[in-house]
């Protein structure tokens, strides 16, 4: 092997490493983009069901008790810090449960003029969460993965960037939404 050669074949390695290197760092680089559309979609369905309960809780369909609960809920889940959302938007759902899965809840609301329209948009708005609960944390788990590679840590690919972290919440949908 001439001397040529082998600056060909390290100067082949170089170039391909460099090119690999790239193609991961663009990789990584999307899964942050993914990451935080995910979480831009996880907001925008949290908000329209805080929405959709508080309309629920003002419409005077239901009993003042169970409007104020919800209400209740539903502000405390809006006003939340970072650290208590999770639990704030976990307290909803169960408010949610406790509120539909009454006996009375879906009757009274199917029979009142735009009641129904109500229950459809609450039903939407509940499966929605969990969808984009499911899609963000999918998200979360590809992304850290890729953070946690040797090369990427070596490399700084990910940059200054915290791993991401899961949004675990309570999100199991009523009883009566749930056959739906």
């Amino acid at each position: 092997m001439t001397s040529t050669m082998i600056v060909l074949i390290a100067g082949l390695v170089v170039v391909l490493t460099a090119v690999y290197i790239s193609w991961r760092a663009g990789r990584l680089d999307r899964m942050h983009i993914r990451l935080e559309l995910a979480h831009e979609a996880l907001e925008a369905a949290l908000m329209r069901r805080r929405a959709v309960v508080l309309e629920l809780a003002g419409s005077r369909l239901l009993d003042p008790a169970t409007s104020l609960v919800l209400a209740a809920a539903a502000h405390e889940a809006r006003m939340a810090g970072p650290e208590e959302r999770e639990h704030a938007e976990s307290d909803l759902s169960g408010a949610l449960r406790a509120a539909v899965d009454q006996e009375r809840f879906t009757e009274k609301l199917s029979e009142s003029p735009g009641g129904q329209v109500l229950l459809e948009e609450l039903g939407a708005a509940v499966a929605k969460v969990v969808y984009s609960r499911r899609f963000y944390n999918s998200a979360v788990g590809v992304t850290r993965t890729a953070q946690r590679r040797w090369l990427a840590r070596v490399l700084r690919l990910a940059g200054h960037t915290e791993y991401p972290q899961f949004f675990e919440i309570d999100d199991n949908p009523p009883a009566t939404m749930a056959t739906e």
